[in-house]
Formats: C-alpha cells, structure tokens, sequence
C-alpha cells in the first residue's frame, strides 16, 4: 500500500510498500491489509501502526482515513512519531507539557486582558458618574 499521511500544513509520511496498518476509530482498533477493500473511517486519538521491514508508531490526533485501492490518505490535526513504543510515551509527554505550559502563558495573559479590561470600565464609570 502507498501511506500518505497530512498534517494541516505539510507531510508527515508519504511510503510506499507498506504491509499493514493498524489505526483507532470511533468504532475501536481497524486494520487494513493491501486486499481490503475500499473504505473510509473517522480516525480518534490514539496510536497509529504501520508496518515496512519494521513496525512505525504515531501518535495521531482526531482525523480521517480514506483507502482507494493501494492509496490510504490519512489526515490529521497533529501526529508524534516515536521510533519505540516507549520513545512515543516519552515524545507525547514532552508534547503535552509544552503544550500545558502553552497553556498556562496564555491563560496568564487572558487573566491579565481581563484585569485590565475590569479596570478600564471601573475608570468609565466613574469618568461618567463622577
């Protein structure tokens, strides 16, 4: 089978000869060999197998999988791959704590926005009433 797999803004895997795949959809694990037919399945958050001359794991976001024929398209808003089950885990936590702390700086400046937001309608009302 040919794998392409897309992120909103660039490739993440384009390969061909791939023997087997094994991917998480809203329905539980789906595999797919080169002789099934074609088909499409809405894609969850999970682990995302893929097998050459070894096994390859990716961490997938909510997506979609379309398979015509050789082709299987897989699009994603966000994948990590690991070359190891072990260095995936390791990968995707570093991932969530940079996202967490992404996080928690844009929470900050929210609550400053708001503080300033609260303090410049203080200073009208009283501008206006005073």
């Amino acid at each position: 089978m040919h794998l392409k797999i897309l992120l909103p803004f660039r490739v993440l895997v384009d390969i061909q000869h791939v023997r087997r795949i094994v991917m998480e959809t809203s329905e539980g694990s789906f595999g797919l060999l080169p002789q099934r037919l074609d088909c499409v399945a809405a894609l969850v958050p999970g682990i995302f197998t893929y097998e050459t001359d070894r096994e390859h794991y990716i961490a997938i976001d909510e997506g979609v999988m379309i398979k015509a024929g050789e082709e299987v398209l897989v699009s994603v808003r966000n994948a990590i791959r690991g070359s190891s089950l072990e260095d995936l885990n390791q990968s995707v936590e570093k991932e969530f704590k940079r996202l967490d702390e992404n996080e928690k700086e844009i929470r900050s400046s929210m609550v400053k926005m708001e503080s300033g937001f609260i303090m410049s309608l203080d200073k009208l009302r009283e501008d206006h009433h005073g």
